[in-house]
């Protein structure tokens, strides 16, 4: 039977053009004509199927080595884990595809399923290999720019080759990635064990302490692992010790004492852990790219900075990082480091100037700053601060190097939009608290020197003498990388160390909180018991 030309058929650029009278129109077949039409709505997708004549890779039998049968079983194995990786399973059942091919009788059905099941697999694999979410959606001060796929191109890699290795490497890559995924299946196994227990009933407990709270205590450190099953009702050397061990791995003063902090770490749901490896999954999806063989990941969440050469961690510190306000947030962004400033000036940001300066300078104050005019110098003696507002005020103020320099004895730039570096900071006595959520948005290391000469070794036989004679100077000072280096501000409140070791770390920004939420309403199922 000949079929005519179709709307949808000539839209696809369908090879029906006018025969010779003599010669046939070519056939095109129910399936053909189905594909056409469910193809028609993507045009990636429609290129594909034009491409290969509208030939299946979903529907029928094996063709060769690895055909639509192999494809199919390689593609519901992966939907069965999907699971595991925290995806949306809502998107592409593994179980509502197993029945749409038990249903699809006729060829008009199965050449919309076959495209259907193509959409599915285009959408898991965007999913898994690049993020369920629009970050900058979800939470404007997250800047990140997801990995990019050519999905016509992807689909195409998936028919010439084996589609089990096809879809494991569409799997992030990263060490990072593959240790959550095994800890959120850990944890998965112990809440499926009764979890971790009753909760802790008590404010804070010291060594020597006995009681009812301290037996909960125990099992709790026991069911988290950190404490090995006994039956001593009494806080002893090995629960402080254990104690300790906890305090290290959720960012804490390891003093042993189960203070209020301790306790309300402890006290926190196993549900709650499982959905932070969740976000973090899907935090690392958003990463799922090369990264550069020297980088820097300054870690929001933990007020941390690693420097990182080859996957190895050679250098590490504390941070301050911004205050939770809307205004002084850090963003999440990738950017390079080109150079540092030492002995920098500090070119005080506009907003800073007018909020917090200009009332001073009413007064008389903020000695300390010099005032700048678009001509140059202003001699304050001579300005009438008081004439002007936060929305007139014609100055910029400028602090000069020095002790009290806010920037410290260098600053660290990769130059981008926000105005955010990583910089030295004369206030050292912050780098001691637990939580570090202090400055104005940008980045105050707390070992600026020494960061400064790791930094400087691969271009530098002496990179501290070096680094010290520009500083004694005392004049402002350049000095380029010779290799620029990678800058990821990450927010990871959840990973697991290579000796794998989970830590976990709160939600200063409350972003954690924003990305649950929005994955759960893409179809993510996140567990409801608490334990």
């Amino acid at each position: 039977m000949i079929f005519p030309r179709t709307l949808s058929a000539l839209a696809l650029g369908l090879a029906l053009t006018t025969a010779p009278m003599a010669l046939a129109a070519p056939l095109v077949t129910p399936f053909q004509q189905a594909v056409a039409q469910s193809a028609s709505e993507d045009a990636a997708i429609a290129a594909f199927y034009r491409a290969r004549d509208f030939a299946p890779i979903w529907m029928g039998e094996a063709e060769g080595a690895f055909g639509p049968e192999h494809r199919r079983a390689a593609f519901l194995w992966a939907l069965d884990a999907a699971p595991d990786h925290g995806l949306p399973m809502g998107r592409y059942d593994a179980a509502t595809i197993r029945a749409d091919f038990a249903a699809a009788r006729t060829a008009s059905e199965r050449g919309a399923l076959e495209v259907e099941m193509t959409k599915r697999f285009l959408r898991y694999a965007q999913d898994v290999s690049s993020g369920i979410l629009d970050p900058k959606r979800v939470d404007s001060t997250i800047k990140v720019d997801v990995p990019k796929r050519d999905w016509l191109d992807q689909i195409t890699t998936f028919t010439e080759g084996d589609p089990y290795a096809f879809v494991q490497g569409l799997w992030p890559t990263s060490p990072a990635y593959t240790r959550l995924l095994r800890e959120k299946l850990r944890l998965e196994g112990v809440l499926a064990a009764g979890g971790w227990g009753p909760r802790v009933d008590s404010g804070s407990l010291k060594p020597g302490a006995e009681g009812r709270s301290v037996v909960s205590l125990r099992n709790r450190l026991i069911r988290m692992g950190y404490l090995r099953r006994s039956a001593v009702s009494a806080y002893d050397a090995d629960m402080e010790t254990a104690v300790r061990n906890f305090q290290i791995d959720h960012g804490l003063t390891p003093d042993g004492e189960a203070g209020q902090s301790t306790i309300a770490a402890i006290n926190v749901p196993l549900e709650d852990r499982i959905g932070q490896i969740v976000v973090g999954l899907e935090r690392q999806r958003w990463m799922n790219k090369p990264l550069e063989s020297r980088h820097i990941l300054v870690n929001l969440a933990e007020q941390h900075a690693y420097v990182v050469d080859d996957g190895k961690v050679t250098f590490d510190t504390v941070v301050v990082v911004g205050a939770d306000t809307p205004d002084r947030r850090t963003p999440e962004f990738s950017h390079t480091m080109t150079h540092m400033v030492i002995n920098p000036y500090w070119h005080v940001p506009r907003s800073i100037t007018v909020n917090e300066y200009l009332p001073a300078l009413r007064r008389g104050g903020a000695q300390h700053l010099e005032v700048y005019s678009s001509s140059g110098r202003v001699n304050r003696a001579n300005v009438n601060f008081g004439r002007y507002t936060a929305a007139n005020f014609p100055f910029s103020l400028k602090q000069p190097p020095g002790p009290r320099n806010a920037l410290g004895r260098v600053k660290f730039m990769f130059p981008n939009q926000w105005n955010i570096y990583l910089h030295d900071t004369p206030s050292r006595n912050l780098f001691a608290r637990d939580l570090r959520t202090f400055s104005h948005g940008c980045v105050r290391v707390g070992r600026p020197l020494e960061l400064a000469y790791h930094l400087l070794t691969p271009q530098s036989a002496t990179p501290k003498q070096d680094f010290d004679s520009i500083l004694a100077r005392g004049a402002e000072r350049r000095v380029d990388l010779d290799q620029p280096v990678g800058v990821h501000l990450v927010y990871w409140s959840a990973w697991v160390t290579p000796l794998g070791r989970a830590n976990y770390r709160g939600d200063p920004y409350g972003r954690d909180a924003k990305l649950l939420r929005a994955l759960s309403d893409a179809g993510v199922e996140l567990t409801d018991r608490r334990s």
